[in-house]
């Protein structure tokens, strides 16, 4: 495929039929926003499920690592079957599978049924983005591709922001099985919106009959390469950490299937007429470019999203609820950026706002380098909001630039392609974090360890203040020094995990930094399409 390509935008492929544009932008923003909901919803409630279902806090991780991977393994094949099924039928599909199993989830007596459940959800809700971000790709001109984008990332985005404090809230007051069942609503009226109001275009229609024509061809060997990479990819990612990496025969097995798997699907695709994942795609300028910029965006969004509640609540004794507040402003610094960005992308070139955007989301976790034992809540909510700023500037862009030069039938394929590349960013974002925080953390502990000596002045005098405080609440003499050593013993401990988050917002940082410059890689002109 050539570089030298502009998308070719036709009224004829537009699922508008005749009304307003806009209508149909707010539609599929209704699922958007439901299906990424419950993507940062359910980190929050993960102990109450363990607790409710007598399973152990290892186990019931499977309950997020199963959805991931029925998501990964359907993300990338969802333009191939959009573009068998019917963009319209497929997508209905994927709303109805996801709100069905979201009520199964709700109603699962046990931890090996929720599971199931999940990923039969992952299966509904992976294809449903895809197809979303097709719909809007052929309904708008590239023009006003732009504002449409931004309403539809105010659900990508804003969605995990209030996620946790939704899911916190419905966990502390009621129970973990309302995360679930908050999904029913939406996708109900979801469906009802999409049968009213979103048509298939007849050319797509057509396009469909004649991929039919001669017989339904199913590319078997890239389907089964595709879901063991990315389906190995992502339990490696997800439970490498709980698992000690390489040390764990389990995730040694999986790494090497991935690996195997990813090294085969290229030349595979390459050479299949029809492939089920159109990789040279890949390997455009623009759309590459896009590629990797989006994974850097997914990577800073998701593990941000993760950590920064899990940071307030083991090292500042934070409820799921608060933490979610804090994170609040930042979804409403997003409201308000969002349509001032969408206008922005529609007169300024894609990649100087992408190298504005990152630039301010360096800053904001520079910033978070600073943060101390003692920081309150103003500091997490002023943090959140200083990386909300740079975020509207990268996902619009980024998702508007990511279709130019692209020919019409390719929408499907590059939409799926764009979302790969934003779950798989997450996924390495949160693995990586996690594994950073794991083993730094160690290493301070071991460090400030090493300064609690007897001979220590500083030492002494923090067991002996400690000890009265203990002996003044009661404690005798013996047992009030036991109780300092270990109140020093706890601090030590909260203090190296602080340090070992403050060490990875530096390294995201400075990880963000490094790709800054490959936005210049993003074509400034819309040269001649390429009629392949």
């Amino acid at each position: 495929m050539s570089d030298e390509m502009v998308s070719d935008h036709s009224e004829s492929r537009s699922a508008a039929g005749g009304r307003n544009p806009w209508l149909i932008a707010i539609v599929v923003s209704i699922a958007t926003f439901m299906l990424v909901l419950d993507t940062s919803i359910a980190n929050v409630a993960l102990r109450n499920i363990a607790g409710s279902l007598a399973a152990g806090m290892d186990e019931s991780t499977w309950v997020i690592t199963t959805y991931l991977v029925a998501n990964s393994v359907i993300i990338p094949i969802s333009g191939w079957l959009a573009s068998v099924i019917g963009r319209k039928r497929y997508y209905m599909l994927c709303v109805a599978t996801f709100t069905i199993a979201s009520l199964l989830c709700g109603l699962a007596p046990n931890l090996e049924m929720l599971i199931l459940f999940r990923i039969l959800q992952g299966l509904g809700g992976g294809g449903m983005a895809p197809s979303e971000q097709s719909i809007l790709a052929d309904t708008f001109p590239p023009e006003k591709r732009s504002q449409a984008f931004a309403l539809y990332g105010i659900a990508v985005i804003v969605a995990p922001t209030v996620g946790p404090t939704i899911g916190g809230w419905l966990t502390d007051h009621f129970s973990w099985h309302w995360i679930f069942f908050i999904n029913v609503p939406f996708g109900i009226m979801s469906l009802a919106l999409v049968q009213w109001l979103l048509v298939e275009p007849e050319v797509i229609e057509r396009e469909r009959q004649e991929r039919l024509k001669g017989g339904l061809r199913i590319d078997w060997v890239g389907f089964i390469l595709v879901a063991t990479a990315l389906g190995s990819l992502e339990i490696f990612l997800d439970e490498g950490q709980r698992n000690d990496w390489f040390a764990s025969g389990f995730i040694t097995i999986f790494a090497v299937i991935s690996a195997i798997s990813f090294l085969l699907l290229i030349p595979w695709e390459f050479r299949h007429r029809d492939p089920i994942v159109d990789i040279r795609l890949l390997f455009s300028r623009q759309f590459g470019s896009s590629f990797l910029v989006m994974m850097a965006v997914g990577a800073v969004l998701f593990s941000t999203t993760q950590l920064m509640p899990q940071l307030q609540q083991t090292a500042f004794d934070y409820t799921a609820t608060l933490s979610g507040l804090s994170m609040m402003p930042g979804g409403i610094a997003m409201l308000m950026l969002m349509p001032i960005s969408g206008f922005a992308a529609g007169i300024v070139q894609p990649k100087y706002l992408i190298m504005m955007g990152m630039s301010v989301v360096v800053l904001a976790l520079w910033h978070m380098t600073s943060l101390t034992p003692d920081a309150s809540f103003r500091f997490f909510a002023f943090a959140r909001i200083f990386l909300m700023i740079g975020l509207p500037f990268l996902f619009i862009p980024i998702s508007t630039a990511a279709y130019v030069g692209l020919a019409p039938q390719q929408t499907n394929q590059a939409s799926a392609l764009i979302n790969v590349a934003r779950n798989i960013g997450g996924s390495i974002g949160v693995s990586l974090s996690n594994t950073v925080i794991a083993q730094n953390a160690q290493l301070h502990q071991a460090n400030l360890v090493g300064h609690t000596v007897q001979s220590s002045p500083t030492y002494q005098q923090m067991l002996r203040q400690v000890t009265e405080h203990f002996v003044a609440q009661g404690s005798p003499m013996v047992e009030a020094k036991q109780q300092a050593i270990g109140w020093l013993g706890q601090l030590i401990a909260r203090q190296a995990s602080l340090l070992a988050y403050i060490d990875v917002f530096g390294y995201c940082a400075i990880v963000t930094a490094l790709f800054v410059p490959l936005a210049l890689l993003l074509r400034s002109s819309n040269p001649k399409p390429d009629r392949r």
